[in-house]
């Protein structure tokens, strides 16, 4: 008989793959948590303090929970007014940049025909080209265009520039689906655009809700567009990030730095919510690409 050997009844510790640097990235994590959290969380507590306590110890919680500096900047300083013109136009936007970016990119992705390549490089390249270079021949154009302090020209101008990365991100995610059930598709019957938007638009979904929620986080935070094309005359017109720098300009004058804080709020929060809801869709859609 062959004895096995005696076992010292102590099992085995599995080693850390990571070892020293699993433990450096977590706490890089933790340190990049801390100061991303820490802001908001002080912006959001500011709102609700008088200006003493925000000058005199601003890392404390506020004694007293005032609201007062909330309905100040929602009236007042016509956040309400501002929210409202910029969820129509980022909802515009958004909806128009991808439809024409998703039937672009399944084009791009799927067939092949003469300069495919080309008009690839070409939306690519817009991704290159910094925004504020263009800003002067932009104005002109859209002044020539008869849409200048007009929400429909910022809308226009939102999706030109939304449309690279989204051209970019989706073709590559289109050539990841399957060919195999667009054929058998055209096989039956079906035309190319009800291939597209009843078979590989929800085959799609992942990558499509992604790149939405970029594109909606990117022009609601948008900042130099607006300013060049919604002058100071039409400020019932303006969008969030301008009204957040008047009531800024207007802080210093007044000292009404909770209001200030309230509206910075009023602005975070929506974006947060969105982000919160689609987690999961954006982490599955950042990853269904590399997994297929």
């Amino acid at each position: 008989m062959v004895s096995k050997p005696a076992s010292h009844g102590r099992p085995r510790r599995r080693r850390n793959p990571l070892g020293a640097f699993g433990a450096l990235s977590h706490l890089a994590l933790l340190v990049w948590a801390i100061l991303i959290i820490g802001p908001i969380l002080w912006t959001f507590l500011g709102s609700f303090k008088s200006n003493a306590e925000i000058f005199g110890d601003p890392i404390t919680l506020p004694a007293t929970y005032h609201w007062d500096a909330w309905g100040r900047a929602f009236q007042k300083a016509h956040i309400g007014q501002y929210m409202i013109n910029t969820v129509f136009v980022v909802t515009c936007s958004t909806a128009l940049t991808m439809l024409l970016g998703s039937m672009a990119a399944y084009v791009l992705a799927r067939y092949s025909f003469p300069g495919n390549r080309a008009i690839y490089f070409l939306f690519v390249s817009g991704m290159t080209f910094p925004v504020f270079l263009a800003l002067v021949p932009l104005f002109f154009v859209v002044r020539n265009l008869g849409l200048l302090d007009t929400h429909f020209g910022v809308i226009l101008v939102y999706v030109a520039y939304s449309l690279p990365f989204t051209v970019f991100f989706l073709s590559a995610f289109f050539k990841t689906l399957p060919t195999s059930v667009a054929e058998a598709a055209l096989m039956d019957g079906c035309s190319h655009t009800r291939t597209f938007f009843q078979i590989m638009v929800p085959m799609a979904k992942p990558g499509l809700v992604s790149i939405t929620i970029f594109n909606i986080l990117g022009q609601w935070n948008q900042y130099l567009l607006p300013i060049v094309l919604l002058s100071g005359n039409v400020e019932d017109k303006w969008l969030i990030t301008q009204g957040i720098a008047n009531i800024s300009t207007n802080a210093g004058y007044e000292a009404d730095w909770p209001g200030l804080f309230a509206a910075l709020s009023m602005a975070i929060i929506p974006v947060m919510i969105v982000y919160i809801i689609f987690q999961r869709q954006i982490q599955s859609g950042l990853t269904s690409g590399a997994v297929k």
